[in-house]
């Protein structure tokens, strides 16, 4: 596969350009149940322009209909089939594997009860009740005897499985530990490895593709180990909004699999065209008013205009420079000058 150089420009507006927005949830439109600036108002726009707005998220924890009475209440207006979770998903992978009206060993939220009750499975409380599969999904409330439980239930040969291996989540109070942490514990007092579904892995992509029918998405998220290497291994294009976990310097350093098609400051860039980054040589980019170079041991930049079209500048000289590698150039002062 062709390593990408440098972020993608679009003539079209990306709302216009893609039938679809797959859109990740914390760190995208809300964090900490709060709406992020800009989101509500251009979603409203996006979806007056015709595209279709599905909802995809990693967190367990909540049911769709939930999620979806939260994004109404916010002013995005959704309804439940707008929402795809990664307990969907899970449950899915789970009833494929085990018989029908099966009992399954759960640990976490609503979410994930719901989602295996949908699927004809039975959730349980104790490795003790004969489960046929044991699975983990975030909660915000769990317990150490729920860990456990998942222990003694993985260590007596019980399928484990995960609703996504995410180890930290966004909050309105700052980055908290996710679901991947809470399964590293059970990975410690087991040495197991579960089965996950959610984003970036096959499972999650599928159910979302089956949920919406999109022909041409884009994906949306604030995560390149999740959100972004999810497009990519599903074959899409993404943006990522500066909004959520991943920062400038952590986009500059992306390997390949982690590299947007498209970069944004907030969910304002998805109503608007994109800039062209011109990449005349390995190292070196160009943007707006904006020229980039790596080399000498540290990315820099010159020009004026846009911060972002010097971010994107950045994306292009240290992603060419690197190749099929990581950028490991020192950025701290560029990206600070840029004031991202």
């Amino acid at each position: 596969m062709t390593h990408r150089t440098s972020p993608h420009g679009s003539e079209e507006p990306l709302d216009r350009a893609y039938d679809t927005a797959l859109l990740d949830l914390d760190g995208v439109v809300y964090a900490g149940g709060e709406a992020i600036a800009h989101a509500v108002d251009s979603l409203g726009a996006a979806r007056e322009h015709g595209m279709h707005l599905a909802y995809v998220t990693n967190n367990a924890s909540r049911t769709p209909d939930t999620v979806a009475e939260h994004l109404t209440r916010l002013g995005v207006p959704a309804g439940a089939d707008d929402v795809i979770t990664s307990a969907q998903a899970v449950a899915r992978l789970i009833a494929e594997q085990v018989p029908a009206g099966a009992k399954v060993l759960a640990v976490g939220g609503e979410g994930l009860m719901v989602a295996l009750r949908e699927r004809g499975l039975v959730p349980v409380e104790s490795a003790d009740d004969d489960p046929a599969a044991a699975v983990q999904g975030y909660g915000p409330d769990l317990r150490w005897s729920q860990l456990a439980e998942m222990a003694y239930a993985v260590n007596r040969g019980v399928p484990w499985f995960a609703s996504n291996t995410d180890r930290t989540i966004p909050s309105g109070r700052g980055i908290a530990p996710g679901n991947g942490a809470a399964v590293e514990a059970v990975r410690f007092a087991t040495g197991g490895d579960p089965q996950a579904a959610g984003k970036p892995l096959p499972p999650m992509h599928r159910e979302t593709v089956l949920r919406t029918g999109a022909r041409r998405p884009l994906v949306v998220g604030d995560r390149l180990d999740t959100d972004i290497e999810g497009a990519f291994a599903g074959g899409v294009d993404s943006l990522l909004v500066l909004t959520g976990v991943t920062d400038a310097a952590a986009l500059l350093s992306a390997e390949p699999r982690h590299r947007p098609t498209y970069v944004g400051r907030d969910l304002r860039d998805l109503l608007a065209a994109q800039p062209q980054v011109a990449v005349p040589e390995a190292g070196r980019a160009e943007c707006g008013g904006w020229s980039a170079s790596a080399a000498g041991g540290a990315l820099a930049v010159e020009g004026g205009g846009d911060p972002l079209d010097g971010l994107r500048a950045l994306c292009g000289a240290a992603w060419s420079g690197a190749g099929g590698g990581s950028c490991d150039l020192d950025a701290a002062k560029t990206v600070e000058r840029l004031g991202l």
